[in-house]
């Protein structure tokens, strides 16, 4: 299922994608608010997250952009089974 929708994002890239395709020379200084750009984001996340998380990632990625955002650097968060406790809490939890 990951190769199937890697497939499909990378096959929008090389065509109807405006930072990455054919348009590309429409906007050459991109087009994309954020960075990466919402394929390569998406492209990313269900690599690492999954079919499903990173489809659902990749569309609340895609709902966010919107005029209204600021945009700029959003990487996608590696999953960590454990959440790590806060630096206060560390000192305590060895005693």
């Amino acid at each position: 299922m990951k190769k199937i929708l890697v497939f499909i994002i990378e096959l929008y890239q090389h065509t109807l994608s405006p930072d990455h395709g054919w348009f590309k020379g429409l906007y050459p200084a991109g087009y994309c608010r954020f960075t990466p750009s919402c394929s390569d984001y998406s492209k990313e996340a269900i690599m690492k997250k999954g079919a499903v998380k990173g489809f659902v990632v990749g569309v609340w990625r895609i709902m966010r952009c919107n005029p209204w955002s600021h945009g700029g650097f959003d990487p996608v968060e590696t999953i960590s089974k454990i959440p790590a406790l806060p630096a206060d809490r560390q000192e305590t939890s060895n005693k």
